[in-house]
């Protein structure tokens, strides 16, 4: 059996920071990652601020084996996978985590990490199954109200996990990394250009057919509306190639 565990956690730790207590974060007082709740809930008590703030890198380790490495049976996927479930895990919650993975696979998304899903993660291309899983992860988190304040760091994270789990997919398979990664910043860099070309066209609608100055005001209201909508999709889209290509550059430089 494999034990990735120490790698995927310093990964995502290098993510998750130290001490944070934004008003717009749901889970509230967090301490690397780690909330007041959850601290609370391994400790079998209330716990304080301070208390959290001091969590020794013993209990760290316990939290996040126990509560998101074992029930995304990290020890069971594949080198690459296990980093594609686990971090989301610790930022989305599990069963989120484990559906976004099922839908990469194109297994049943009950959330449940089960012998049907871990047979598949075994059998699938593990490079696509990483993206894929990335990039439900993304639209899910596109939704969020809060996306607005915490996107920007969200894409580069997203971005940042799924180079590195395809650098460890590819080198538990012994296929030449530099050069994939190198050809998957490429392919990262080719689809910002597109997403800026479709930014700018959308930008540009109504300049040839049907004017929006020949629309009554009520439908220039809805086009303007739209059409914003639609730059601002291309743009955000764009933004998040540009953190996978300069992820994946990283990556390959390692």
């Amino acid at each position: 059996m494999k034990d990735n565990f120490e790698t995927c956690l310093a990964e995502t730790l290098s993510h998750e920071g130290g001490w944070a207590d934004h008003p717009k974060d749901p889970g509230g007082a967090t301490m690397k990652g780690v909330t007041i709740a959850t601290f609370a809930r391994f400790k079998g008590r209330q716990v304080t601020r301070a208390e959290l703030r001091a969590i020794s890198d013993a209990d760290l380790r316990a939290i996040y084996r126990q509560g998101y490495w074992s029930p995304v049976r990290g020890d069971d996927l594949p080198a690459g996978l296990d980093l594609a479930a686990f971090d989301p895990a610790v930022n989305s919650g599990v069963s989120r985590a484990v559906r976004w993975l099922q839908v990469a696979l194109g297994v049943k998304a009950d959330g449940v990490m089960g012998q049907q899903t871990l047979a598949a993660a075994q059998a699938a291309p593990p490079v696509e199954a990483v993206q894929r899983a990335c990039a439900a992860r993304m639209g899910f988190l596109r939704g969020l109200r809060t996306w607005g304040t915490f996107g920007k760091g969200w894409s580069r994270r997203v971005a940042s996990i799924e180079a590195v789990a395809v650098r460890m997919a590819l080198a538990a398979r012994a296929a030449p990394v530099q050069v994939a990664l190198a050809i998957e910043a490429e392919r990262a860099e080719g689809r910002a250009r597109s997403d800026t070309v479709k930014a700018a066209g959308a930008g540009g609608a109504g300049a040839g057919g049907v004017s929006l100055a020949d629309l009554p005001d009520w439908g220039m209201a809805l086009a303007a509306v739209a059409i914003i909508a639609v730059i601002v999709i291309f743009i955000g889209q764009r933004r998040h190639e540009q953190h996978r290509a300069q992820a994946y550059r990283e990556q390959s430089n390692v």
